[in-house]
């Protein structure tokens, strides 16, 4: 039969179970990764500062900017790629009567 979500009608989920689950649940999965992440940012303080040499790429230059704005636009470009090259096929396919 149906499937609207009726079956969970008479579930009352404002009682101390399911707020100290779903409490539980927000408070361990938001702080992992805020441990992880000061993990990562401990570890990386600790590392040595390697001298820059003539393999070094400044990040204050023209070319690093450059490259780093061609890859955020083609990243971003990739991301809506999908909908947009869909919408004509549906629109042609929709014509068609398909």
């Amino acid at each position: 039969g149906n499937n609207n979500g009726s079956a969970f009608g008479g579930l009352s989920a404002n009682n101390l179970f399911y707020n100290e689950a779903g409490a539980l649940a927000m408070f361990i999965t938001r702080f992992w990764t805020i441990l992880l992440t000061l993990a990562l940012a401990g570890s990386l303080a600790e590392k040595k500062k390697v001298p820059t040499g003539a393999g070094t790429l400044p990040t204050s230059s023209p070319l690093f900017i450059g490259w780093l704005i061609l890859v955020v636009l083609v990243v971003g470009a990739l991301n809506f790629l999908p909908a947009l090259a869909l919408g004509p096929v549906i629109e042609h396919l929709m014509m068609a009567g398909v």
